[in-house]
C-alpha cells in the first residue's frame, strides 16, 4: 500500500511537470497519465479508457501545436462515433455561449483518468453540460476534495455518474454542507460520507430546509443519526415524510418517544416507512387503502397551508411590534438606535 501510495505521488509530479510545458496539450498529459497507472482506473471502463487514451494521443499526431478546441473531429478522434460526437458538441457549444468549449478538452481528460469509457463520458456531459464551463485545475480540486471527504474510488465515480453537477460546485460550498452537516445535524464523518454518497444533491439544498428536515425526524419522530443514514432520509422531501408520518400517527401506528425514548406502541422503523414504494407502505406498514391515504393527504395539505397562514400572520404582527418598539427607541435616542440596528441587517 505504501508502495502505491509513494508511486501514486511520483505519478502526480511527472504529470504538472508534464503539464507545464507548453509542448504539450491536456490531453497528452491525461494520456501519459492514463498509461502510468492502469490499474487505478475502473476496471469495468478500463479498456475503453486506454483506447480513448490512444485516440487522445493522436488528436495532435504530427503537430506541437496543443490542442485547444473542441471539434466534430476531435470528438471521433478520441474514440466517441459519430452520432455521439455531434451530441456533445452541440451540447456543450450551447453552454454560455460556447464558452464552454475552452475548456470541454481538459474536462474529457479529466473524466477518461476518472475511468469513464466514451459512452458514460457521454452520458455525463448530456445531463451536465456545464462541467465544461469548469477549469482545469478547479476540476482536479474539486475531485481531490471529494476524495478527501472519503469518496473513494469506485464509490467517486458513482457519484459523478449520477449527480455530474457535484463538480460544478465550489471546494468552499461541499465543505460548509459537509461542516453544516457536523455541526448542527451531529453526523459522523462516516455518516455524512453516506449522505454524500447517497444524495450528492444535498450540497445545493436550502441547509434551512435540510436541518429542519433533520430536527422534524430527530424530535417529533425520536429517530437517531444511524437510523437516518440507514433509512436515506436527504433523498426524500419533507412533504413525503411528514405525510407518511402523520398517517401512522393519526392511525395509532406511531407514537413520539418521551424523553426516556420509550413509547406505548413499536414504532416502525424509518427504512420500512420511507425506503419502501406507496403500495408496500401501505399494505405492509400502515395496513391502510390507496384511497384512506389519498383522502388523508387532501386534508393534510389544507391543515399545513392552514398553518402556514397562521405562522405568516404571526410572523407579520411581530414585526410590526418591532418596528413599534424601534420607533419608540428612536425618539429617546434620537434615531441613533434605530441606525445601528438598521446596519447590522
Amino acid at each position: 500500500m505504501a508502495t502505491k501510495g509513494a508511486s501514486r505521488q511520483v505519478l502526480r509530479v511527472i504529470v504538472r511537470n508534464i503539464a507545464a510545458s507548453s509542448l504539450l496539450s491536456p490531453l497528452q498529459v491525461g494520456r501519459c497519465f492514463l498509461l502510468s497507472q492502469p490499474r487505478l482506473l475502473c476496471s469495468s471502463s478500463n479498456q475503453t479508457s486506454m483506447q480513448s487514451a490512444g485516440h487522445i494521443s493522436k488528436v495532435s499526431h504530427g503537430s506541437n501545436k496543443p490542442v485547444t478546441e473542441l471539434s466534430l473531429q476531435t470528438l471521433v478522434d478520441m474514440g466517441f462515433t459519430e452520432p455521439q460526437a455531434e451530441q456533445l458538441h452541440d451540447a456543450v457549444s450551447t453552454v454560455r455561449g460556447g464558452s464552454a468549449a475552452k475548456h470541454a478538452l481538459s474536462t474529457l481528460t479529466a473524466l477518461f483518468v476518472l475511468g469513464y469509457n466514451t459512452s458514460s463520458v457521454q452520458k455525463l456531459l448530456l445531463k451536465c453540460p456545464e462541467l465544461c464551463t469548469v477549469q482545469e485545475p478547479q476540476l482536479q480540486q474539486r475531485i481531490s476534495n471529494l476524495r478527501k471527504l472519503g469518496l473513494v474510488e469506485g464509490s467517486l465515480q458513482r457519484v459523478v455518474a449520477h449527480y455530474p453537477q457535484i463538480l460544478t460546485v465550489p471546494v468552499k460550498k461541499v465543505n460548509y454542507v459537509v461542516l453544516f452537516l457536523r455541526e448542527r445535524c451531529l453526523f459522523t464523518t462516516m455518516q455524512i460520507t453516506d449522505i454524500l454518497r447517497d444524495n450528492p444533491a444535498i450540497i445545493v439544498e436550502d441547509m434551512s430546509q435540510v436541518e429542519y428536515k433533520f430536527q422534524y425526524v430527530f424530535f417529533r419522530m425520536g429517530v437517531k443519526q444511524r437510523e437516518m443514514i440507514k433509512s436515506r432520509l436527504f433523498r426524500f422531501s419533507l412533504d413525503e415524510i411528514r405525510s407518511r408520518h402523520c398517517f401512522l400517527e393519526r392511525r395509532g401506528l406511531y407514537q413520539t418517544p418521551d424523553k426516556k425514548g420509550q413509547t406505548t406502541t413499536v414504532n416502525p422503523k424509518l427504512d420500512s416507512i420511507l425506503y419502501v414504494n406507496q403500495d408496500n407502505f401501505l399494505t405492509a406498514v400502515a395496513m391502510a387503502s390507496a384511497e384512506e391515504y389519498e383522502i388523508f393527504q387532501r386534508l393534510m395539505a389544507r391543515e399545513w397551508q392552514e398553518q402556514e397562514k397562521e405562522y405568516d400572520s404571526i410572523e407579520a404582527d411581530s414585526d410590526e411590534e418591532e418596528e413599534e418598539e424601534d420607533d419608540e427607541d428612536d425618539e429617546e435616542t434620537g434615531g441613533k438606535h434605530g441606525y445601528r440596528k438598521w446596519r447590522k441587517k
